[in-house]
């Protein structure tokens, strides 16, 4: 019978474009066009800070040694057009209305400290917000450094390797598989669980804020049916939603990586398909199951207590922002899976599901995090159950 009802709440949930709209299309859609704007822009961004003329304000003395250096720099490191200043005032001015994009003040002991080989005093001013420029004015800083150095190692006649005492190199144990699930594994769990929600959302105030306003709830009450095998058969239309939301986003990952592909480098995408495998979807969709269970536990009553469609989403669109915000504690370093954040509810997946891609995962407290949402999911079917068994909940 739970069978029976949850077919036909699942054709008519099909029926509806909206709900198709929010629980396939739309996250389908959302992975190939999140990664082609953040590739396209990162490019043009990147390309743009590369080939712009970069205009350099500079106040010192004449014949300075940085000035002749910075002049004779070719245009390898990017084009540039060097003004000269008076005061530091003017350049300050300047560089706030973006007339120059770098100032670079050169003291009045600059030269004699040059020529004493004492550490000559530069300072360089620049506009953070302005994307790449302070890259470059680093690039030309160390060079023209460099430049200086030697010509002081052959003037002092100085081998190089007499005054290095210490040569360091570090090593970095993390596999790229560990720092992908570091530095990007949040963005995952939080994209499945914000459509994990959104997929619940519209069939949840359908079939019961939906079927009040249309009037059809008092037919399908009348009929020799126990109340909570109707329940069970529209919460696992509702359930069954959300996972599909969630995997129209996994397969939205795949066809950009796949298909289209956007994510052009080798090694990111030999690691990508290190993590995408069989085993990392079914692992998934354990830890999705129970926060979608959940997800609908926690809307169904409100759906049953609203008595129009635009009431029962004003109260679960809050909702969402307060159940979904716990999901961007995947995008702060050094937070990690522990017994007490395996025990927060969504916080447990989002840690679960960012350690899984990074391959840390450990199994114990994946078991927890599984048995705290198992228990919650339990709870929310009960207080759906009891707010669905109230008559005047039901009926308008």
């Amino acid at each position: 019978m739970i069978f029976t009802i949850f077919k036909k709440e699942l054709k008519d949930t099909l029926r509806d474009k909206r709900t198709l709209m929010m629980m396939l299309v739309i996250p389908i859609l959302i992975f190939p066009v999140i990664l082609s704007i953040f590739v396209s822009v990162s490019e043009s961004f990147s390309e743009e800070a590369a080939q712009k003329e970069l205009k350099i304000g500079f106040v010192g003395e004449d014949n300075n040694y940085f000035l002749t250096q910075l002049e004779n720099l070719p245009d390898a490191l990017g084009k540039k057009e060097i003004i000269l200043y008076k005061d530091s005032v003017a350049l300050k001015a300047d560089l706030k209305v973006d007339s120059i994009q770098v100032g670079i003040f050169a003291d009045n002991y600059f030269s004699d400290a040059m020529e004493e080989k004492h550490p000559a005093q530069l300072t360089v001013f620049y506009n953070a917000t302005d994307v790449g420029v302070r890259e470059r004015a680093e690039a030309y800083v160390k060079t023209i450094e460099d430049i200086a150095r030697q010509e002081r190692y052959i003037d002092l006649d100085l081998n190089v390797e007499q005054l290095t005492p210490i040569e360091t190199s570090y090593t970095n144990i993390a596999s790229d598989k560990e720092m992908i699930g570091i530095l990007a594994g949040g963005i995952l769990p939080y994209i499945f669980i914000a459509f994990g929600f959104l997929g619940c959302m519209y069939p949840a105030i359908d079939l019961f804020t939906g079927e009040k306003e249309r009037g059809t709830i008092e037919t399908l009450l009348t009929t020799p049916v126990a109340r909570w095998q109707i329940l069970f058969g529209k919460m696992g239309v509702v359930v069954l939603s959300g996972l599909l939301a969630a995997s129209a986003a996994l397969l939205g990952l795949f066809i950009s990586i796949e298909v289209m592909n956007i994510v052009e480098n080798e090694e990111l995408l030999n690691v990508v398909h290190e993590i995408l495998t069989l085993k990392f979807v079914l692992m998934l969709f354990i830890l999705l199951f129970p926060l979608t269970v959940f997800f609908a536990g926690i809307m169904i009553p409100v759906a049953v207590y609203a008595k129009s469609f635009k009431e029962a989403q004003s109260i679960i669109t809050p909702i969402n922002l307060i159940v979904v915000l716990p999901a961007m504690i995947g995008f702060f370093p050094g937070i990690k899976l522990t017994f007490l954040t395996a025990c927060i509810p969504v916080v447990n997946i989002v840690l679960s599901t960012k350690e899984l891609v990074a391959g840390t995962l450990n199994y114990s407290l994946l078991g927890l995090s599984f048995a705290v949402m198992i228990l919650l999911a339990v709870i929310a079917v009960f207080i759906s159950y009891k707010r669905f068994d109230k008559e005047t909940n039901v009926v308008i």
